[in-house]
């Protein structure tokens, strides 16, 4: 799988650390502070959006009357204790993160999460040792589908992305690695189980779980 391969890009959630169940919980009893129910569809809808975005879609789903501002204030509240205390590492990612070092192929993180839960993850996991870049896709244009946040990832380490691997855990996050010309491995994910088959259709890989690399 690594054979051309020059650098390695990471989805964080779903992917590095077993958190994409809680954030669920976190939209449903979001919503219902201001007497909403959670719609099934909006799971769906929000796959891949920005930290950004996602505010301004419930702001404007919702209409729901704080800022942009403060609808992710509140969202980094609600999600920090849950990450803090009960969001792991995936199993065998630091194994293969110990594998890329050794063999010095740069790594970087590609992800939809906001800049304060990502550094909490980063620091609490102590994995920042790991990886040349960090990005958000609250820094580029458009999130997943989109292939701008791992386009700028290959850009900081220096790689061309046709000698870039992604990691991803979701439909949309694969197609982002896909549309930005990248080999990508889908993950298996708990979260997106009922997807399974649509991801090992559209990734060049599939895993379902990191340490299957190191065998």
């Amino acid at each position: 799988m690594l054979k051309n391969i020059d650098a390695v890009i990471f989805d964080l959630d779903g992917t590095l650390v077993d958190s994409m169940w809680m954030w669920k919980t976190i939209d449903i009893e979001y919503l219902a502070r201001f007497g909403l129910e959670f719609p099934e569809d909006l799971q769906a809808d929000i796959e891949g959006m920005s930290f950004t975005e996602t505010a301004i879609f419930f702001k404007n789903r919702f209409k729901l009357p704080d800022p942009v501002d403060k609808i992710k204030r509140d969202w980094n509240e609600m999600a920090w204790d849950k990450y803090l205390n009960e969001v792991p590492l995936k199993e065998g990612v630091r194994e293969f993160l110990d594998y890329l070092k050794e063999k010095q192929i740069p790594a970087g993180i590609a992800t939809s999460n906001s800049k304060e839960l990502v550094d909490l993850i980063i620091n609490k996991h102590n994995i920042s040792e790991y990886f040349k870049s960090i990005r958000t896709s609250c820094e580029v244009e458009k999130g997943k589908p989109s292939p701008d946040i791992y386009l700028l990832v290959a850009k900081d380490l220096k790689v061309e992305p046709l000698r870039c691997l992604v990691f991803e855990d979701i439909i949309q996050g694969i197609m982002a690695g896909k549309n930005a010309n990248m080999k990508v491995c889908a993950v298996y994910d708990e979260f997106s189980k009922d997807d399974e088959k649509e991801k090992i259709k559209l990734a060049d890989y599939y895993i379902r779980s990191m340490r299957e690399l190191l065998q």
